[in-house]
């Protein structure tokens, strides 16, 4: 479980194609160095490994596979987690998945966060050969191949596109069970998963506005996020949750819908309201469309949140 307040960094290998520079291994490998030694917990990476070019002209964006480039920031570093912030399970073949998770975990000594989530992109969901319709049910048929495979025990498993018959998976994950899946979404949906499948839930910052294009609802406001936790309390009454559920949050000027820029007094106040809200660890973006840049944002965040 993770019990303290965790901040965790965006890599930024997310800009392209406009900044090729911030997505080299030289890159990776330096700012997650750099985000270690500055005292940020993780990293993370997301997940959109063919995106319409209509998604890519409206503002969305490119991202590099996400086991390869936490493979090479956990490389670099020593104790820095290295986590999916959010890998979409539908994607891929669930034993694939599972194994590439287990790997990372096992060549990271146990630094892995998951954070997955459902996806919202149907014209990827269509390239990549996933059925979108039906992307809530493949989740809950993903985790329960992951962690049927990562129990180390032969698996005899039928589901919707395979067929397990006493297949076993090497190397397990160095975190036992497995390490802490955390479901991303606002929906109740997503926190019921979260609730009866996972160890953590990710809520995310967004305006009521594009709820219809995440497919998932907004929470604008602390009591938007507040009225959701309480959801979460609710369903975890209802199910017999006896195991705290880890919360993460991003605050708004930090997330995928903010300008990337704060003031420390009144970010330091929101994430103590966040703290105060049950929440056990934030991802933030920071600005940058150089290496120069992006160091000196990671620098300054340092100063004025994570050593304060």
């Amino acid at each position: 479980m993770l019990t303290a307040m965790l901040i965790s960094l965006g890599l930024p290998t997310d800009r392209l194609p406009k900044y090729p520079a911030l997505a080299t291994a030289d890159t990776i490998t330096s700012v997650s160095h750099r985000a270690e030694a500055a005292g940020y917990d993780a990293v993370f990476v997301t997940d959109h490994p063919f995106p319409s070019a209509k998604y890519i002209a409206r503002g969305g964006h490119h991202s590099l596979d996400p086991f390869v480039s936490l493979a090479f920031a956990a490389a670099a570093t020593t104790t820095l987690r290295v986590q999916t912030n959010l890998l979409i399970l539908a994607y891929r073949n669930p034993f694939v998945t599972a194994h590439g998770i287990a790997t990372l975990d096992s060549l990271s000594n146990g630094r892995t966060i998951i954070g997955v989530g459902a996806g919202y992109l149907e014209p990827e969901f269509a390239a990549l050969g996933a059925e979108f319709a039906a992307r809530g049910a493949r989740n809950d048929e993903v985790l329960s191949a992951m962690y049927a495979a990562w129990g180390g025990a032969p698996v005899e498993m039928v589901g919707s596109d395979f067929v397990a018959t006493d297949n076993v998976m090497q190397p397990p994950p160095m975190q036992q069970p497995h390490p802490p899946v955390l479901i991303g979404g606002n929906s109740t949906a997503a926190i019921r998963r979260a609730v009866t499948m996972a160890q953590g839930w990710i809520p995310m910052p967004s305006p009521a506005s594009a709820s219809k294009m995440l497919g998932t609802p907004g929470i604008e406001t602390l009591d938007d996020l507040a009225g959701r936790i309480a959801i979460s309390r609710r369903l975890a009454d209802e199910y017999g949750r006896t195991e705290p559920l880890d919360i993460w949050f991003t605050p708004w000027a930090l997330s995928g819908f903010g300008d990337k820029q704060w003031d420390p007094t009144p970010l330091r106040d929101e994430l103590a309201a966040l703290a105060d809200l049950g929440v056990s660890g934030v991802t933030i973006t920071l600005p940058g469309t150089t290496v120069a840049e992006f160091n000196a944002a990671l620098d300054r965040f340092a100063d004025d949140v994570v050593h304060a």
